[in-house]
């Protein structure tokens, strides 16, 4: 089994990888982990030799088929910890991020899939991402995008993006949670406002581009 430390870079990787393409720059895997780029480079070196990625000096590093299988495990771990503590513990949503960042290298694969069974094996986690299952397979959602990227029209929030607990906060003050059904009213590209209504109410909310950019929606 990697190290914690190991684990953090893999997830790491497969995130940005997401959102940016398969190569991702060393830069910003030090900045995503708060490290100097020095010390993200010899872990890079370090991944290579164990076999968990391919990494190309100056250009950016890429996960293989054995990082890509760590990583899935760890996020299966981090997903279903932080669905365990919203469902099971009854913390909010905003608050088991940092809670599941700790306990993800503490729980063992036997823990965690009597935690997948008792929960009746979820597809999704608190904030819409989707759990891998044991095998590490993914449910695809292709069809989702951006808010940001959506005109007038209605709509299902199925993800959130980001998990800073301020931002989550702010979405539930405005009921904005995975599942809800929205109606963007009004489209302000210039501004890169979105206008909405919520569940079938009429109170107008206003989401900024770098917020709704987060918010996938089907």
């Amino acid at each position: 089994m990697p190290s914690s430390t190991v684990e953090d870079y893999l997830k790491a990787i497969h995130r940005l990888a997401e959102t940016g393409g398969d190569l991702v720059a060393v830069g910003k895997v030090a900045t995503h982990l708060g490290l100097t780029p020095g010390t993200a480079t010899t872990m890079m070196k370090h991944l290579e030799r164990e076999g968990y990625v391919d990494y190309s000096p100056r250009k950016g590093v890429t996960l293989t088929e054995r990082g890509h299988r760590a990583a899935k495990q760890v996020l299966r771990r981090h997903r279903l910890i932080e669905l365990f503590l919203v469902e099971v513990m009854k913390l909010d949503w905003s608050e088991v991020h940092e809670e599941a960042e700790i306990l993800e290298h503490a729980f063992s694969d036997r823990l965690v899939e009597r935690i997948d069974e008792m929960l009746g094996r979820p597809a999704h986690d608190p904030h819409g991402d989707p759990i891998p299952d044991a095998e590490g397979v993914v449910a695809q959602d292709s069809d989702l995008r951006p808010l940001n990227g959506c005109g007038a029209g209605s709509y299902r929030l199925v993800r959130v993006a980001r998990d800073e607990p301020e931002y989550l906060l702010w979405l539930q003050e405005r009921g904005l949670r995975p599942g809800v059904e929205l109606a963007v009213k009004e489209r302000d590209e210039v501004a890169g406002i979105s206008t909405l209504t919520v569940g079938g109410g009429t109170d107008p909310v206003r989401v900024g581009e770098a917020a709704a950019a987060s918010l996938w929606v089907r």
